[in-house]
């Protein structure tokens, strides 16, 4: 339900608005001051504001600036009287969203509000948007036809409808992120933002204001008041990746808010109620996390109140060939590849590979696909050589076994070429974490990537 804020110095205006925009459905807050309005805003999360420029002893223009600077995004309506028509051009100067001329008629105001409404849910949507890792072919629907597959898929559809908290667990790249916007999409809140963020890539330092938000002032660089991740997801959902990972200070918190529905910003002095659904994910046993004093078993058991497991790819091979043929056909058209099938022995080749980085190594690896080869047909040559029918271990789930070779020079290009390949695989793609892992220069690696044409 949105809350919306009516600052006017006449009660009957105030309690006229309250019973117009009440029979609407929103919950409707009153303040007679300026001092009133802030301390609200404090205190509630406020979707738009209805300002009076007439306040008595107050200018509503210096009430605006008041109102913008605890909320930078915050829409406010100005009303004016006769007369005042240069005013209002002036608020909305300042930041004013739009302004209504008394009186005004309820229907007007109704629409005006709406309207309002719908564009600060839009703002919202454009901020959770940018905030998002879309990927450069767009969102990945939840595929796959294996049963461990379907189970997921059939959790996801129980526990979507419902406000619990759900905990989504498995190894790095199998989708985590993917079923929590799912769980998003098939909910009541899919019209308000998805917000999502990874706990282990924000110092702790860092992440109470990122999460909860801050006031101005409280240390040295806020210059403003900042909302928080809770209140940018407000009515929608938040997703915490790799929650295991999160400081114990910062898991007492977190404990806190899920109790009792409110935040206090940093450096501020008053709780702010938050509707937000929780959704966290780990690729960690939480278990041995919490028997190694890591993390809070009352955070565990608030969190987990419905478990979702995702399978790793290698368990659920049939998988494979859906997945493939997705990302093929989507890096196509993204890069103006020509694919249209996959070689029987290049299919085989992955639905025998152990997929260690699970989906995401597939989605990368159809990727350099696309960008290096035009296709039609997705040949075994073009597939990387860890992929290799003849693999026998030489280093972790990466090694193979060298091919048949005229001379030592040969062998030894082959082997350093399936080393650094398993690096670069391993690291995602970094190139720093990758050299570090093969104790080798930054500058000597990438010299032997171009040389090998990785």
């Amino acid at each position: 339900m949105e809350t919306i804020l009516i600052i006017d110095d006449e009660a009957f205006i105030r309690e006229n608005i309250v019973r117009i925009l009440g029979d609407g459905g929103y919950r409707v807050l009153g303040a007679a001051t300026g001092a009133e309005a802030c301390d609200l805003m404090t205190r509630h999360d406020i979707d738009l504001a209805l300002l009076d420029l007439n306040l008595g002893a107050e200018q509503g223009i210096d009430v605006l600036k008041s109102l913008k600077e605890l909320d930078p995004e915050l829409l406010v309506i100005i009303i004016t009287g006769y007369g005042s028509v240069e005013s209002a051009v002036e608020s909305l100067q300042k930041g004013a969203y739009h302004y209504m001329k008394k009186p005004f008629k309820a229907d007007a105001l109704r629409v005006i509000v709406k309207l309002a409404l719908q564009t600060q849910v839009l703002k919202r949507e454009v901020r959770s948007l940018k905030r998002a890792d879309s990927g450069l072919a767009g969102t990945t629907p939840l595929l796959g036809e294996s049963p461990a597959f379907q189970k997921t898929v059939r959790l996801v559809r129980e526990v979507a409808p419902t406000p619990a908290t759900v905990l989504i667990t498995g190894e790095s790249g199998t989708g985590k992120e993917l079923v929590a916007r799912a769980l998003h999409a098939l909910s009541a809140r899919r019209e308000a933002p998805f917000v999502g963020i990874n706990c282990a890539a924000i110092p702790s330092t860092l992440l109470e204001s990122e999460l909860f938000g801050h006031e101005r002032g409280s240390f040295t660089s806020a210059t403003e008041r900042k909302p928080g991740l809770f209140e940018e997801a407000s009515h929608g959902t938040l997703f915490l990746d790799e929650i295991s990972e999160m400081a114990p200070a910062m898991q007492a918190k977190l404990l806190r808010v899920l109790q009792e529905k409110t935040i206090r910003r940093v450096g501020g002095v008053r709780e702010v109620s938050v509707d937000v659904r929780v959704v966290a994910a780990t690729n960690r046993d939480l278990a041995q996390r919490m028997a190694a004093g890591a993390f809070r078993e009352d955070l565990f058991y608030r969190l987990n109140v419905f478990p979702i497991p995702i399978s790793p790819l290698r368990e659920r091979r049939e998988d494979i060939p859906v997945l493939a043929k997705f990302y093929l056909d989507n890096f196509s058209r993204a890069f103006g590849a020509r694919f249209q099938e996959i070689a029987p022995e290049a299919l085989r080749m992955l639905q025998q590979y152990r997929w260690p980085g699970n989906v995401r190594e597939l989605r990368n690896i159809l990727e350099r696909i696309c960008i290096m080869h035009r296709g039609p047909v997705l040949q075994p040559s073009y597939l990387p050589p860890e992929l290799a029918p003849c693999a026998a271990p030489v280093v972790g789930p990466y090694a193979t076994q060298l091919p048949e070779s005229t001379g030592l020079e040969e062998a030894l290009e082959a082997l350093e070429k399936r080393l650094i390949t398993a690096a670069l695989v391993t690291a995602n793609g970094n190139v720093l974490q990758a050299a570090l892992r093969l104790k080798i220069p930054r500058g000597t690696l990438r010299y032997k990537m171009e040389k090998y044409g990785l």
